[in-house]
Parts: structure tokens; C-alpha cells; sequence
């Protein structure tokens, strides 16, 4: 069995806050104790705020949005009206260079943390000196897809675990040998912690129990198709 624990009551996160030990209290105040196994899912939003990844917007919001937005991509694949799909510094490719107003206070945009896995890794870390646990750790953001309508979080930050579950080799069970298949069971983590959250929940957090994934030391990088084999690029 598969659980998702939303950690709710984590207030408004500003830059230098201890975000490990906020969430931390928020597991204690839902009545858990973080056990080996579990994984700790949390939107990047509180992570972007805890480091200080927050921009005003100056004069025109729209016009200085879509400024913001093209000075953080690495590159602009299309555009269509104000929107553009970039490729960011980290690699991923979505909408506005990850660029976000939703969830953050008027005229201001919240950025990616600079370096996904190790806002992840560094969280780790101070769960694991808090509690004693070593939770592994997914930050997330909210990504369209090339193929299908509608949003899903994907993993953008990992720490203590692979994103990718390499089932190649391994035979189904009529016995043939799959050769392609990959899982992005970090991705799939991600989408299923946010089917608890929501997008306006005003809940950043979950833990998510059961799924008995073995340790690793993988990063979210590692889910970028390289560009020589991105049909789309």
C-alpha cells in the first residue's frame, strides 16, 4: 500500500527561513514520525522563497514577467503571444523558464532554485540532523507535456534516490526481454504527491510511505533527454 501524508500548516516561507525544520514541525503536527522508506516530496515554491529566489516585478508586471523570464532562459524554443517555451540553466525545458506568479505575493515572480538536487540534498541533510532519518528528498514544479494536454509536477531537485528505474534487460510476464523500458519513478512521485496537494492548498509538503525504493544517489538532471535524442527539439 501506497500512502500520501500532506503536511499542512507550514506558514509563509521568506528567505533565510529554515525550511528543514519548518517542515520537520509540520510532520510532527500531523501526528508522524518519519520512518525509513518514506520520501519527502515539496513544491519548489518554498524552496525558490527559502533561498531567496524571489523578483519584483517593477512597472509594467506583464512587461517586466516576460523580461524575467527570457533573462533566466538559456535558450527560447518557441513562442506563441507572451508565452515562450525556454530551455533553463539546469536543462529542463517549460514554459517561461519556470518563471511563476501563482502562489507568490502581488507583484512579485518566484524563480528556480539555482541548483535543484543540491536545494534537495541540502534539505536532506537537515531533516537527517533533526529527526535522525535519512529522508529522501523530491522537490517538484508543474510541467506540460510535448505529447498530451494538461499539467503534472515532475521531479526538478533529488536527493537519496534514483529518479530512474532501469527495468531494461528484465522480462515481462510472458517472458520477453524489455529492452527500452525506464521508469521516472521520481517523476511519478511527484505527480501522485501533488494529486494530494493540490495547487492552492496552500500545502507544500507530503511524505509518501510504502514504496520501498532502494537508496540512491541520482539527480533530477538526469531525467533531461539529451537534445540529440529530443525529437522535438
Amino acid at each position: 500500500m501506497i500512502e500520501i501524508h500532506p503536511l499542512p500548516g507550514i506558514p509563509e516561507v521568506r528567505a533565510g527561513d529554515d525550511l528543514a525544520g519548518m517542515i520537520v514541525g509540520a510532520i510532527e503536527r500531523a501526528g508522524l514520525s518519519p520512518a525509513p522508506g518514506d520520501i519527502l516530496v515539496v513544491t519548489h515554491k518554498v524552496v525558490s522563497k527559502a533561498e531567496g529566489a524571489v523578483r519584483h516585478l517593477h512597472g509594467d508586471e506583464e512587461a517586466a514577467y516576460r523580461a524575467l523570464a527570457e533573462a533566466e532562459a538559456a535558450g527560447i524554443l518557441r513562442r506563441r503571444g507572451g508565452l515562450v517555451i525556454a530551455i533553463t540553466r539546469h536543462g529542463f525545458v517549460c514554459a517561461n523558464a519556470g518563471v511563476d506568479r501563482s502562489n507568490a505575493e502581488p507583484g512579485t515572480a518566484v524563480l528556480l532554485p539555482r541548483d535543484p538536487d543540491r536545494s534537495a540534498h541540502t534539505l536532506r541533510l537537515g531533516i537527517r540532523r533533526s529527526t535522525g532519518i535519512d529522508l529522501p528528498v523530491v522537490i517538484t514544479d508543474t510541467f506540460g507535456r510535448a505529447w498530451r494536454r494538461g499539467l503534472v509536477d515532475v521531479a526538478i531537485g533529488i536527493s537519496g534516490l534514483d529518479p530512474i528505474l532501469d527495468l531494461r534487460g528484465t522480462r515481462d510476464d510472458q517472458g520477453r526481454e524489455l529492452r527500452v523500458t525506464e521508469v521516472a519513478v521520481a517523476d511519478e512521485i511527484a505527480a501522485a504527491a501533488d494529486l494530494a496537494l493540490g495547487k492552492a492548498s496552500r500545502c507544500p509538503a507530503a511524505l509518501v510511505r510504502g514504496l520501498a525504493l532502494p537508496s540512491g544517489e541520482g539527480r533530477a538532471v538526469d531525467l533531461v533527454r539529451p537534445a540529440g535524442d529530443d525529437m522535438f527539439r
